[in-house]
Order: structure tokens, then C-alpha cells, then sequence
């Protein structure tokens, strides 16, 4: 594409250089420029893209864009006060806008974002709109999967993610949005049909400050809907909201769509009641428009309740109808890392979650504690450089419903590993009821070596995470495989 043509719709951009540059793609990492790329120079809050620039054009870029003119560079600069926001209208234009070309859903909140987003995608595809998916797990487009390498990544990746899906015959996109990809306009120029509100707990205060402003950055995905966005087919806007978070009417305010309401305590378009939690999975009776429909999923806890009533709120501002919602809904597969039973010929049963906040640790072992004939043994730890404060609730919370609580490491990063622990540890009242084993092979070990056949073992905290990161490593660590090879041995 031709440099004049993709800032043709740009407002106040200087262009210093020749417009007939031909443009082979838009990156904002000097280390993943591609030659003929426009590179763009943007500042962070600990980095500032113009220090990249040489590099950028010594590999390759064509075009610079930054706020400030260069005059000693050799190539075509774009200059604009507000480079970010730039980014995003640049991505969409460069990529022929594809969130225009598919129904484009976004889930936040808390807990909650990467069950709902396989469900849909599950749902989807069952209805063969072929749905692509971006989220904390991995990027799905069409056949092909990629590790993912942020929940919600960079914009320019993002429409460049898109543009594949649409290209992929795509006729949907799921994205788990989170508040950081919001916040820093990751999702700028992607037009979404429906948002989906989950929760709203304690959770990245270390860069939100509020919990008011962690609601503000949430807000933005629900505002940004806009009504009057007409795509190549018609896709309904709504928002979808748990109704029984106290979060919820904050969330939507401002919002210009129509509202679906989901719930299990509170009044709510879509609730469910006679809920009965298994071993096997759910089953309750959906209450909608005053009829009663038996659901049932192959998925276990409360929490999965909520991610199903999503999930089904979604496809009914779609307008699909609520028979094949629910018959999908029942042939949802599990999802890596979502407690997860690692399968073993000994009769034990140990479950691989994600629970990284004290909402959701709180969430999985009052699930888990339902289900345990014996003892419910917990081992977890919490990340480096995230949330100091949340640690002794974790260990307060393991310590309400585990009858023993192995502390470990998770993700230490820039941190000492010895004091995260600790301060997990001040959460407990009896110190008879946990042990520390600062090696996670070694706790996970010591777990299943306790475990009988009438316990429960939980591994929390990493799910599906492929890597360990230390400070001064990063090393291959997968829950599930590791629990595995000691079980073998």
C-alpha cells in the first residue's frame, strides 16, 4: 500500500518525504521491523520509540512516524502530535479495517474472560460462522493456533490478527479485553457488536491505583459500542452484564446499546435456579422471559454457572435461537488450565486452575471444597512485581477452605521468591496448616505424595502458563506436565 493512500483519512498528520513509498506492513518494535515497514515511534511509560528510530531504518523501514521531524533521517516521516492514537487508526486503515467484516465480541472483567471467550468460539463455530479467537491461552485463526504472548495484545497485532481471521473466512472474532489493553488503547478502531461484563474484583491496583479507576479503564469497552456502525452484515449491539456483581450498573453507564442482565441472586433477564454442582458438571434451569429450560455443561463450580449465563446472553442479542445455544452449551469442551483434572491411574483427583486472585482462589476452592470426601490440599503462590497486597488474603483464603496449603512459587520475576512467600504466609492463623516448598516441582510433589484417593489436589495459579519467569530466568515449567511426571515416577 502506497504511503498517501493509507494517510489519506488522517487528520493533522504532516507528512516530510515522498507519499509514494510503498508500505509493506506497521510495527512498533524496532526488533520485529520488517523492511518497507512504517515504523512508529511511540513512547511508553518506561520507553521512547524515536530512541529506535536508526535502528528501525537500518533493518528496513521505509517510513517513520513520530511526533517531532527529523531532518537527518533518509526516509518519509509522518509527524503527528498523539502518536498513539495515530497507531490504531493507521493499523485499521493499513489492514483494510477487518473488525468491520465480522462480529466482533469483547469480554472483560476480573475472572471468567477465557472460559466465556471458548464458549462462544465453540458456540460459533457450531453455527458455522467460523470464529477466531484472541485471548490469554493463544490466538486461533481459522485452523492455525499461536501461543499467546499477552491476553490482549498491541494494536497494530491486533488488526493485523483480524485482517488473517477475515481473510480466513471468519465470520466472528472473540477477544478477552483486559483493562491494561484498554487503558493503553489496544483496542482503538476495532468496532465491537457485543461486550460482555463478567466481574469486578481486587486486581491490578499496583497500575489502576482504584478500584474506580480499574471500573473507568472497564467502561471504555461498553461506551465504545457504537450503534450507528453499520457492518457488511447485520450484527445486533448489546452489552451483556452479570447482574449480581456490585460493579455492574458503574460499568455500563454511558452506554448507547441495549442490555442483556444475567444472574444467579439478583433480578436478571437470564437466570438460572435449581443449580446442581457435580463432580461430572452443572446442571440447572435457565429462567428466561418467564419459560424455565433445563441446562446442563460438562463443567464444575459456581463460577461456570455465570460463564455459561454469558455465554448464552450473548447468543440471544445475536438472535440465535436458544435451543442450539443450549445444545452447544452442553458439548463445550474443557479449557487448558480452567480446573482441569490432570488424569492419572492412581484415583487421584488434582485440578491445574488459573487462580491468580483472591476472587477466584476463593471461587475454585469453595467449588472444589463440594466435592472433596477427604482433604482438600492447596498449592499456590503469587506473582512477582503484581499486587503485593493481595498475598495474605490469598493465604487467608487457603487457609479458610484447604486442610493443607503447600506455599510455593509461582512467577517471582524481579522479586525474591522467599518474601512473596512470606507474605503470603502472614495470612494464616495456624501455622500447622500450611508448609512452604519454595521449588514448585517440589510442592507439587509433596501435594500428590499426601493425597489419597478421597482428596482433592489443587494446583493454582499458572493454568495453562507454558513458562516459570525468575529474574534472572526463564525456564520451561507446565503444571500439568509436571504433575504428570511425578505421578509416573
Amino acid at each position: 500500500m502506497k504511503l498517501k493512500r493509507l494517510i489519506k483519512d488522517l487528520p493533522n498528520a504532516e507528512v516530510k518525504g515522498s507519499k509514494e513509498v510503498e508500505i509493506t506492513g506497521i510495527c512498533a518494535h524496532s526488533k520485529q521491523v520488517a523492511p518497507g515497514n512504517l515504523f512508529i515511534a511511540k513512547k511508553g511509560k518506561t520507553f521512547d520509540g524515536s530512541q529506535y528510530i536508526s535502528e528501525a531504518v537500518e533493518t528496513g523501514a521505509t517510513a517513520v512516524l513520530n511526533d517531532i521531524f527529523d531532518p537527518s533521517l533518509k526516509v518519509s516521516q509522518i509527524i503527528h502530535p498523539n502518536v498513539g492514537e495515530v497507531e490504531a487508526k493507521l493499523a485499521s486503515s493499513f489492514h483494510n479495517r477487518p473488525a468491520q467484516e465480522m462480529l466482533m465480541v469483547g469480554v472483560t472483567g476480573t475472572n471468567g474472560k477465557t472460559t466465556i471467550s471458548y464458549l462462544l468460539k465453540h458456540l460459533f463455530d457450531s453455527l458455522g460462522m467460523n470464529c477466531g479467537l484472541i485471548g490469554t491461552i493463544e490466538y486461533l485463526i481459522g485452523d492455525h493456533a499461536v501461543r499467546a504472548t499477552h491476553t490482549t495484545p498491541d494494536v497494530t497485532t491486533n488488526h493485523k490478527l483480524l485482517r488473517e481471521m477475515a481473510n480466513h473466512q471468519c465470520k466472528a472474532a472473540v477477544m478477552e479485553v483486559t483493562s491494561h489493553a484498554l487503558h493503553q488503547g489496544r483496542v482503538q478502531e476495532i468496532s465491537f457488536d457485543v461486550g460482555i461484563f463478567t466481574n469486578l474484583s481486587p486486581e491490578h491496583l499496583d497500575y489502576h491505583k482504584t478500584m474506580e479507576a480499574y471500573c473507568q479503564e472497564k467502561r471504555k469497552l461498553f461506551t465504545s459500542i457504537d450503534p450507528d456502525n453499520k457492518k457488511k452484515e447485520h450484527y445486533p449491539k448489546a452489552v451483556v452484564v452479570n447482574a449480581d456483581d456490585a460493579w455492574s450498573e458503574e460499568v455500563v453507564e454511558g452506554c448507547r446499546v441495549p442490555m442483556i442482565t444475567y444472574g444467579i441472586v439478583n433480578a436478571a433477564d437470564l437466570k438460572a435456579e435449581n443449580i446442581q454442582l457435580g463432580a461430572e458438571g452443572i446442571t440447572y434451569t435457565l429462567v428466561y422471559k418467564g419459560d424455565q429450560y433445563p441446562v446442563s455443561l460438562p463443567l464444575i463450580g459456581r463460577f461456570n454457572v455465570y460463564n455459561s449465563l454469558a455465554t448464552i446472553g450473548c447468543g440471544i442479542s445475536q438472535g440465535i435461537p436458544l435451543n442450539k445455544i443450549l445444545k452447544s452449551v452442553k458439548s463445550f469442551p474443557p479449557v487448558p488450565g480452567r480446573l482441569e483434572c490432570v488424569p492419572n491411574s492412581r484415583g487421584l483427583k488434582i485440578f491445574i486452575d488459573f487462580a491468580h486472585t483472591p476472587d477466584a482462589l476463593r471461587n475454585v476452592l469453595k467449588c472444589l471444597k463440594e466435592l472433596t470426601e477427604g482433604k482438600l490440599i492447596t498449592v499456590f503462590g503469587c506473582g512477582g512485581d503484581r499486587d503485593p497486597y493481595k498475598r495474605p488474603e490469598m493465604g487467608k483464603i487457603a487457609e479458610e477452605y484447604s486442610d493443607l496449603t503447600i506455599i510455593t512459587s509461582d512467577n517471582p520475576r524481579s522479586e525474591n521468591p522467599v518474601k512473596i512467600i512470606d507474605e503470603i504466609a502472614h495470612g494464616f492463623q495456624d501455622p500447622s496448616r500450611f508448609q512452604i516448598k519454595e521449588d514448585r516441582r517440589e510442592a507439587i510433589a509433596e501435594a500428590i505424595r499426601e493425597a489419597t484417593s478421597k482428596d482433592v489436589v489443587l494446583i493454582a495459579g499458572r493454568g495453562h502458563e507454558p513458562y516459570q519467569i525468575f529474574a534472572h530466568q526463564t525456564i520451561e515449567f507446565k503444571d500439568r506436565e509436571v504433575a504428570e511426571d511425578i505421578l509416573k515416577s
